[in-house]
């Protein structure tokens, strides 16, 4: 399968501070790839470094076929990021937020590219308000739709669901599938091991700089013994009670 994102013995210090201490992972086309990590891993390192945002003291870095040292403007033009916090304008509405970034990615019809993103992620009713009106998971929806301006084939995001609340965060879950369904490579980034279960195809494990292990979850899972098996009833966790309680109040 073809690689859209190549790492290779990745370093990266800040002063005496060694992050990144020869990393190494590959991400396929069209996948979800999540990089796990705790808090000061280095993840968010990682993704500045493959956005070119952050120079890498040494190693190889390709995204989208193109070197990040060498060919900055042509990795730039393949992709997107959106961080942890929402990236959107105060001062112009949803719509115009949408409109600014097609204009500035040159697109010929920037009024036609945001009204198509915003009837795709169900933001049309709230197209000419302003993004402090917003819930937390219309913010977060607008600022994914904004990285999906020009259609880059790779998106970055940088643990995109912290702050939400469940049902804003199975929400994104589902964007986030739809665009790997639809050919984009997901490079995602989180804290959420759930998240990590729910959306990823590969999974790496980024620990004291290193990548610990990596693979798919059912090999992940290999990694650990048998657990011996008892019967214990299966009690709802407080997420499935929260979301339950919702669709029963919406249905009534």
């Amino acid at each position: 399968m073809e690689k859209a994102i190549m790492v290779k013995g990745l370093q990266k210090s800040y002063k005496q501070h060694h992050v990144l201490k020869g990393v190494d992972f590959e991400v396929s086309k069209g996948s979800i790839f999540a990089l796990l990590g705790s808090n000061g891993a280095g993840k968010t390192t990682v993704v500045k470094i493959l956005s070119t945002l952050l120079k890498p003291d040494s190693g190889t870095v390709t995204v989208n076929g193109f070197d990040v040292a060498s060919k900055p403007g042509q990795v730039r033009q393949s992709i997107s990021l959106t961080g942890q916090f929402a990236a959107v304008d105060e001062i112009l509405t949803g719509r115009e937020n949408l409109i600014m970034i097609a204009r500035l990615r040159h697109l010929a019809n920037p009024r036609q590219v945001a009204d198509d993103l915003l009837k795709r992620f169900g933001l049309t009713d709230a197209a000419d308000r302003k993004p402090s009106t917003y819930s937390g998971g219309m913010r977060r929806r607008l600022d994914i739709a904004l990285s999906l301006v020009g259609s880059p084939p790779v998106l970055f995001l940088d643990e995109p669901t912290t702050g939400l609340d469940p049902e804003a965060r199975i929400e994104v879950w589902k964007i986030v599938k739809e665009l790997a369904d639809g050919g984009t490579t997901v490079f995602l980034t989180t804290q959420y091991l759930e998240e990590a279960e729910q959306l990823a195809g590969q999974i790496a494990i980024l620990h004291e700089g290193r990548i610990i292990a990596s693979g798919t979850l059912a090999e992940l899972k290999q990694l650990f013994p048998k657990a011996q098996v008892e019967y214990v009833e299966k009690q709802p966790t407080l997420e499935e009670i929260f979301l339950a309680i919702i669709g029963h109040k919406e249905a009534m």
